[in-house]
């Protein structure tokens, strides 16, 4: 069967399942290694576990930007491979790979003359900051290669590919467990050792994904001559509800930071912790709407509008299925969770409420995230940039800042919750619009959708 008819014509739930485990095992792999990484630096004490929360903020800078090209590109090379154009979705994708390794290289160089007041502005304390400049100079060698895998992961998920870009994720990952206790403690590097062990894993992970481009196991290429420039503005507008979600994700969390380190380098450290396992159990659920994206977009392109249908009204079930699965592990262990990655009274004290309200605020996640995706896909820039702005950031800042001085650390634990609540509202509104403005399939596609279910 042809990459084609697997996309348009396999029985939507299997071929999400088949999409998502990959994504789910990527996902979970990468949120491990950060974990590790916490769990390991916690050993150094509260400040060098805040430091870690601290550079999670600049990563997710480069996460943005790596996922702007890697899901801008990849959103409509999946059309344009659903509409049978595989030479246009190639220039494309090497346009979108080899503007986001210039992007990372400038964020590296910048910030390489600007480190402290970097690691302050990202909401450092006075002793956190020694910590976080070591961890955050070893990443910036490894920028432009932290951007180039994020966009090569998404365009290989895009073309439904997925297994290939867990291979790279996986490579990476399994270099950094190892080399955190052998650089931290073997070699007496502390937390320079766990900055080396991610630059060293990130960039070996980067040459594992480009192979998979270059041994041909792709149906785009990469390469200079493809390089369009006219097409970066269509790239950038595409991939700019991820450039928004993943932006003001980091500019949230400095934010948070901020308001965190009034009360203590344990403040930081517990909310840096809460965030951290957030974000990995619910990768579980990202991963099925990473399944579902290519499904969208190749379907849309075909104009099997009833096919996507069918596969969002799934995506957005089995998704929920997940996370209530796994919210009530955090709801009824808070304090066992946090303790594992900080052994501290005060730390679990403050990370267990906080990961109690997020564990069961995730739990309206699943629908705001899918249909964010849903329109992401299909090129509706402007719906999904709505919403990514939306939950990551108009709603969350201000919530914090307004918490944060009414309720004092209350409401700082409170504010992420309550965001993702108020989400709820204008997605349902967006999906509700563009599902009735979706273009009717024939006769015979709908015949197609309805033997599928």
């Amino acid at each position: 069967m042809s990459q084609f008819d697997k996309m348009t014509k396999t029985p939507v739930s299997r071929l999400i399942i088949k999409l998502s485990i990959p994504a789910i095992i990527s996902m979970m792999v990468t949120n491990v290694y950060n974990l590790v990484d916490t769990a390991f630096v916690g050993q150094l004490g509260n400040s060098a576990s805040g430091a870690v929360g601290i550079v999670f903020g600049f990563m997710a800078v480069l996460q943005a930007i790596g996922f702007m090209f890697g899901n801008g590109s990849g959103s409509i090379i999946s059309r344009l491979l659903g509409a049978k154009n595989t030479e246009q979705a190639s220039k494309i994708a090497s346009t979108g790979f080899f503007f986001t390794l210039l992007f990372g290289a400038v964020v590296a160089i910048i910030s390489a003359f600007v480190l402290k007041p970097l690691v302050m502005l990202l909401g450092s304390t006075e002793t956190i900051s020694p910590y976080a400049q070591t961890y955050i100079s070893y990443i910036l060698v490894a920028a432009p290669f932290i951007t180039a895998s994020f966009t090569m992961n998404n365009l290989l998920r895009y073309e439904g590919k997925a297994t290939l870009g867990m291979i790279g994720l996986i490579v990476g990952a399994v270099l950094n467990i190892a080399g955190d206790p052998i650089l931290m403690f073997g070699l007496n590097m502390g937390i320079a050792g766990a900055g080396l062990s991610t630059c060293i894993s990130q960039i070996v992970g980067f040459f594992v994904l480009l192979s998979m481009f270059l041994l041909h196991k792709t149906q785009c290429r990469l390469s200079v001559k493809l390089i369009v420039p006219k097409f970066l503005p269509e790239i950038i507008g595409t991939g700019l509800p991820s450039l928004l979600r993943q932006g003001l994700n980091s500019l949230s969390t400095v934010v948070l930071n901020n308001c965190a380190a009034v009360y203590g380098d344990a403040a930081v450290a517990a909310m840096s912790i809460v965030s951290r396992v957030i974000f990995f159990t619910f990768s579980f659920a990202l991963g099925v709407g990473q399944g579902f994206q290519p499904v969208c977009g190749f379907n849309y392109g075909a104009k099997k509008y009833d096919r996507l249908k069918t596969a969002f009204y799934f995506s957005v079930m089995l998704a929920e299925i997940i996370v209530v699965v796994i919210s009530v592990g955090l709801i009824l262990f808070p304090g066992e969770i946090v303790r594992i990655f900080r052994d501290d009274n005060t730390v679990m004290e403050i990370g267990s409420r906080a990961l109690v309200l997020q564990g069961i605020a995730q739990l309206f996640l699943p629908f705001c995230m899918i249909t964010e995706m849903a329109l992401q896909s299909v090129g509706k820039k402007l719906g999904a940039s709505v919403l990514s702005t939306l939950r990551n950031g108009l709603f969350f800042i201000p919530l914090l800042l307004i918490l944060s001085n009414v309720r004092g650390l209350s409401g700082i634990q409170e504010a992420q919750p309550l965001t993702v609540t108020l989400a709820v509202i204008p997605s349902a509104i967006l999906a509700v619009r563009f599902f009735r403005k979706l273009p009717k399939n024939t006769e015979q596609s709908r015949g197609e959708a309805e033997n599928e279910r």
